[in-house]
């Protein structure tokens, strides 16, 4: 069972997607906060796989409560909803390490979809976003992202970042190189050293950064 905390200011809208998400019989929604203040403070008191934070509340928006909890609580996955099809926050939300960003005008199947694949380790971005995302993160040159010419990939890191870039899950990783998935698991954590990054999302937007993708 996945335990989920829904934080969204409008009760209408969170009853809402709690219902569609419970429709899943592997989901369940145990935690629900009416802004991302509540929504730290009921981390602190339960355990949640995964939490959902709208990206616009009171008190402490989605991106600031987002950084707190992934800062907090690494192994926890981080969904951002949003009725904004604006790449500036998807960007924002991309770089603190969010899982996925997504839009309120998904329907049930899409947001269940989603949660499974982002906790299976996958990045989720919607095609919308991800077309005016993509283009900001080619052009920006952040030194945090910048390639240095003294670290050495191997063909097959290199292959499994461009596929990370991608926003591939670590089992459609290893299908399609034909890989264990503990093999692309290793590989993720030597990557993650060697370049010093923080989370798959990170990586992600490195691949994308230095044209692996």
């Amino acid at each position: 069972m996945v335990s989920i905390l829904l934080a969204e200011d409008q009760v209408i809208v969170r009853q809402g997607i709690k219902m569609m998400l419970e429709t899943d019989p592997d989901l369940v929604v145990t935690g629900e906060a009416t802004n991302g203040k509540e929504a730290l403070q009921l981390r602190e008191k339960y355990y949640f796989d995964l939490a959902i934070l709208d990206i616009r509340m009171p008190e402490l928006d989605g991106i600031k409560t987002a950084q707190q909890l992934l800062e907090r609580y690494p192994d926890m996955k981080v969904l951002i909803l949003t009725t904004f099809n604006d790449e500036d926050y998807a960007i924002e939300a991309l770089k603190i390490g969010v899982h996925g960003y997504l839009l309120k005008d998904a329907n049930k199947d899409e947001l269940i979809r989603a949660i499974k694949d982002c906790l299976k380790g996958g990045l989720q971005l919607p095609g919308e976003v991800a077309r005016k995302v993509v283009p900001h993160l080619l052009n920006e040159k952040k030194k945090t992202y910048s390639k240095e010419t003294t670290i050495f990939l191997t063909k097959r890191e290199r292959d499994i970042l461009c596929l990370l870039g991608e926003g591939k899950s670590n089992k459609e990783i290893a299908e399609g190189l034909a890989l264990s998935i503990g093999t692309v698991k290793n590989h993720i954590s030597s990557l993650l050293d060697k370049l010093q990054l923080r989370d798959r999302t990170q990586l992600a937007i490195y691949a994308i950064h230095n044209g692996y993708v």
